[in-house]
């Protein structure tokens, strides 16, 4: 998941998400985000006027064919991946793919517009690159949708913690006070920021961990050997870290690190694929683990005390 491309002079358009679900019942992502494939295949690729997603670490086992310098001078710093990716078609390719680019609602760091998602073509350019030799050209459409309608989960997600959170933890903890039915954005819901007493965040870049479980993937893992009736012992496929920008009331910026987790369930019985996210901030500064602590106790507290049936009865008197 997460890969996003721009435009050394991108073009802001009105925002195309929420993505709907692929239709076609094949459409689930690699096991994991290929891009961070530990082993690159090398291949020359012609150059073409993209820029690559915000951050992966540097691939180790890329031989160094030239001069330090001249390496590095074809690396985007955000990720470590070559600025140029060919939009062509492969060598031997019998089927022709989309080249046009989807534009994301994410907005980029710099504030120069929204990270764009890269065309069917690039992505398997991209996984022709990693090694993913074996893909199928024909289901490189309805992955780039699974891509794209997760990746814009994942940010409404992140916009629900910062609205929740943007303005401190006395806000947080009012903007709790309904548990998750006070929630506003969510993947399943309204993707526009509309808060206008409080800017927008932005994604300044971001890195892939697949290999890497977060501590509380492996509590639910160990959960789930545990107590299998009532949890799940399936790892996520994927584990981003996502570096978000978060404009404070004072007009300074504050980095936030998210943690995502990707989980793929059962499909629906007409074969539609179906993903969860756990979307949390990381616990980086007492602030980040207070925050995470006060939206899962207000939940505790709201359902437990009967606070939801009381309004459903309140609202079907007053109907």
């Amino acid at each position: 998941m997460g890969w996003f491309w721009s435009e050394a002079t991108p073009a802001i358009a009105a925002p195309v998400a929420p993505h709907p679900m692929p239709t076609s019942s094949d459409a689930v992502p690699p096991p994991s985000c290929p891009m961070h494939k530990p082993k690159a295949v090398e291949a020359d690729i012609k150059a073409s006027s993209l820029q690559a997603c915000p951050y992966t670490p540097p691939d180790k086992t890329t031989r160094d064919s030239g001069p330090r310098s001249a390496t590095i001078s074809k690396l985007n710093p955000l990720n470590w991946m070559p600025t140029n990716l060919s939009n062509e078609a492969a060598p031997n390719q019998n089927y022709k793919l989309p080249l046009e680019r989807e534009q994301s609602t994410i907005p980029k760091g710099d504030g120069s517009g929204n990270w764009e998602y890269p065309s069917p073509q690039q992505m398997y350019n991209a996984l022709l690159r990693k090694g993913y030799n074996d893909t199928p050209v024909d289901g490189i459409e309805p992955m780039v949708a699974v891509h794209n309608f997760l990746n814009e989960g994942t940010w409404a997600e992140i916009m629900e913690w910062e609205r929740r959170f943007g303005r401190g933890l006395m806000q947080g903890w009012r903007e709790c006070a309904r548990g998750e039915a006070g929630t506003k954005y969510s993947a399943a819901g309204e993707m526009d920021w509309t808060d206008k007493d409080l800017p927008a965040p932005q994604l300044a870049r971001f890195t892939g961990r697949p290999g890497e479980l977060s501590p509380r993937a492996r509590m639910l893992q160990a959960a789930g050997w545990l107590f299998p009736s009532h949890f799940e012992s399936e790892p996520p496929f994927d584990r981003h870290d996502w570096f978000v920008q978060r404009k404070q009331p004072d007009g300074s910026v504050k980095e936030v690190r998210y943690v995502i987790d990707y989980y793929s369930g059962p499909p629906e019985s007409d074969g539609m694929p179906v993903f969860f996210l756990d979307v949390r901030p990381a616990v980086d500064t007492p602030a980040a683990a207070a925050a995470r602590t006060m939206r899962w106790a207000r939940e505790v507290w709201y359902q437990g005390t009967g606070a939801q049936l009381r309004e459903q009865k309140t609202q079907s008197s007053n109907s």
